[in-house]
């Protein structure tokens, strides 16, 4: 299921109209990162798993949309950034790469 989130995410970005090239190479890289964290972490804490991609679905979908919503970016990006945090010293890379996520996402809302 996480997995199959991701790769959606990615024909997201891939096919997002309202995204530079150079933003959509930037977000597939650090989505590539993520789906390993990810994985990683599911061994172990599955449904943390699961948040976190989803929180980076629904944060990816309101920093493409056609017509954004800058208030719904801010929470989902909060959610994203609430779905790590209790990892930041068992899992250093999972937090460095949402957080790199949240940046390129909100630097797009703008």
């Amino acid at each position: 299921m996480i997995h199959e989130t991701i790769q959606q995410i990615e024909a997201r970005l891939r096919n997002a109209s309202s995204l530079k090239e150079e933003n959509k190479a930037e977000l597939v890289q650090l989505l590539t990162t993520l789906k390993a964290e990810v994985a990683e972490l599911a061994k172990t804490h599955g449904e943390q798993a699961r948040s976190i991609a989803g929180f980076t679905d629904i944060s990816t979908h309101e920093a493409t949309r056609a017509q954004k919503n800058q208030k719904l970016l801010e929470v989902s990006l909060d959610g994203l950034k609430s779905s790590v945090a209790e990892f930041e010293k068992s899992h250093p890379k999972l937090v460095e790469v949402v957080n790199s996520i949240c940046v390129t996402l909100s630097n797009l809302g703008i």
